[in-house]
């Protein structure tokens, strides 16, 4: 029966591997409801954020911060790319990688060059892969991320944009939309984009104390730290949730499979029983 003992062998394996699927699972789904929490505890300042920031920039002010400012020619482009650490959640970082990609492609198809930071494993290891100019990568940030671990790598881009290095910043991350749906984003930082939410409003004005450089200075460091934390408390819950998604269904086919295994064995079980049996049979009659 030596193909039984094979058949036994990889209902064994898959077994175990059900056991890894279902612990993972487990986890995720124990850990997807705080990272919901802390997602959507930080939702309200940054969307706040992002208001403020919108009304600044229809103001009728005598200074324009350089964040403001949309360059006539766009020479080089940076990316910040967010993604996980671990992996295991199934299309979550490929479907990112993929659209990043492509619009890398469609910037370079014009002479653009490209610049990029990664916050996560995952990216960094990827794009230590592809043709581009790596600036900078933070990895293992935990459950808990904190803002002080991400200045680093969002300086670096502020400080090229600042010295002209770079004309355009693109934040990309995994975007939660729900336990199922996980949303692949790259969207444009600096400069500010044209929301249409503002343009039919009156005109706004402020009086900035000390000086309206020095206000948005902060304020504009701010909005961009606010959306790039934001962004990876929004990833962390994708990634909970694909990971959940995903050990899922690997456990239902890993069932599956020990099913199909399972009849299989019998199947060969009950074929190397009606051997023997005929042989004793036939050896009986030749008696």
């Amino acid at each position: 029966m030596a193909g039984g003992r094979e058949i036994k062998t990889k209902i064994k394996s898959v077994q175990n591997t059900r056991k890894v699927t279902r612990a993972l699972e487990m986890v995720s789904a124990s850990k997807i409801r705080k990272a919901q929490e802390r997602m959507k505890a930080s939702r309200p300042y940054a969307r706040l954020m992002k208001q403020m920031i919108g009304h600044i920039s229809q103001a009728n002010a005598e200074y324009k911060h350089p964040f403001m400012v949309e360059r006539e020619q766009v020479k080089r482009i940076g990316y910040v790319v967010v993604s996980t650490d671990r992996g295991l959640a199934g299309a979550l970082n490929s479907g990112l990688f993929r659209k990043i990609v492509a619009d890398m492609r469609d910037w370079q198809d014009k002479g653009v060059e490209i610049d990029v930071v990664c916050i996560g494993q995952k990216a960094t290891a990827f794009f230590r892969r592809v043709k581009v100019n790596m600036l900078g990568s933070v990895t293992h940030l935990g459950e808990k991320p904190r803002i002080e671990q991400l200045i680093g790598v969002i300086k670096v881009m502020l400080d090229a944009y600042g010295a002209g290095t770079i004309d355009r910043l693109a934040l990309c991350y995994n975007d939660f939309v729900n336990t199922m749906t996980q949303k692949a984003t790259v969207e444009q930082l600096l400069p500010l984009p044209a929301d249409a939410s503002f343009k039919d409003r009156h005109d706004w004005d402020y009086i900035y104390e000390p000086e309206a450089n020095v206000v948005l200075d902060q304020v504009m460091t701010r909005y961009v730290e606010s959306l790039v934390y934001q962004a990876v408390l929004e990833n962390i819950a994708s990634e909970h949730a694909a990971r959940m998604v995903a050990m899922k269904a690997a456990s239902d086919n890993a069932t599956k499979l020990i099913g199909t295994l399972n009849l299989i064995y019998n199947k060969a079980r009950q074929a190397a029983i009606t051997q023997e049996i005929s042989e004793i049979v036939g050896g009986a009659a030749a008696v």
